[in-house]
């Protein structure tokens, strides 16, 4: 109900003061609605972040440990390589050295029988028994005599200590063997020294 006592002015005052509440409680719903549909906006660009980054996570950690395990696999293996290169060095003979304990054997068994026998084929068969196992140990190890007289030189195989002038030979073929030369596979171990043919001048 109007007041009655009220003038004009008044009226108008309260016209006035009610028309501002009004915007202003307009304006703060306003900026609420904005408020909600900025947070709305935040949530919804921190959901997919974030269920994104679990899986770069778990991929990392995946790939991580693997990188770690793959490490320690690869130490492991340098420490069997080292310790089976340390035995084969210490024990890489072992079998040979077995079998030469044999020929061993065979020569303190000739000596025995040498104290007794007098006859010189008898010791000439002894010994080229005992010669014959010693040889086959060697080979059967994988030691191999080089080819020499009458083959042609070869540096990577002979060594010349003499060089004869003929004309009976070939220039550069091996006419004699003076020490023999071995090799194990491709490896020379000791080149054969030779006496090499060489044109007469």
């Amino acid at each position: 109900m109007k007041n009655p006592f009220k003038g004009a002015n008044e009226d108008v005052n309260d016209n006035i003061e009610n028309g501002t509440n009004e915007e202003i409680k307009a304006d703060e719903d306003n900026i609420a609605a904005e408020n909600s549909e900025i947070e709305a906006e935040e949530k919804i660009d921190e959901t997919p972040l974030t269920e994104e980054a679990n899986p770069l996570q778990e991929k990392y950690d995946t790939l991580n440990n693997q990188y770690i395990r793959l490490a320690a696999d690869f130490d492991n293996y340098r420490k069997r390589q080292e310790q089976e290169k340390e035995a084969l060095l210490k024990y890489g003979a072992e079998n040979t050295l077995k079998k030469m304990i044999e020929v061993l054997d065979n020569f303190e068994r000739g000596l025995k029988a040498l104290e007794t026998v007098e006859d010189c084929d008898k010791v000439k068969e002894c010994y080229n028994l005992a010669y014959k196992n010693f040889t086959d140990v060697l080979t059967k190890a994988g030691l191999e005599a080089i080819k020499a007289e009458g083959e042609a030189f070869d540096p990577n195989f002979h060594e010349a200590v003499m060089q004869t002038p003929t004309s009976e030979k070939p220039e550069h073929t091996i006419i004699a063997e003076l020490q023999k030369g071995y090799k194990l596979g491709d490896k020379v171990l000791r080149p054969a020294l030779v006496n090499v043919a060489v044109s007469e001048g």
